[in-house]
């Protein structure tokens, strides 16, 4: 009996209301961090248009952090277990590639 009490303790209802359920598209992360926090930046970078915007900021503690990269981590490698390997884009300096044309053509006027 004490145990179920324990069980219902540590559990914590999760409410998702339906706009913030719709998400956000982002196709890029900006990542900063100081001593105390890490800041999560979501930006939508759209072709042919000179600023890119800011869509969400999520602000982590460091063992925040640490615990949503080993959490994508485990999925990333769940993921590829069923979908195959994804691709690993770098840039010359060995650094992420940002999409910048989005594969497509380049627009001519």
């Amino acid at each position: 009996m004490d145990d179920q009490k324990n069980v219902n303790k540590n559990q914590i209802s999760i409410e998702l209301n339906e706009e913030v359920a719709q998400g956000v598209y982002s196709n890029l992360a900006i990542i900063t961090h100081s001593s105390s926090e890490f800041v999560v930046d979501f930006v939508r970078v759209m072709p042919g248009v000179p600023k890119a915007q800011v869509k969400s900021r999520v602000i982590l503690t460091p063992e925040h952090a640490k615990r949503l990269l080993l959490a994508l981590q485990d999925n990333i490698k769940k993921f590829e277990a069923i979908h195959g390997p994804i691709k690993d884009v770098q840039g010359a300096g060995g650094g992420p590639v940002i999409p910048m044309n989005f594969g497509g053509p380049t627009a001519q006027a």
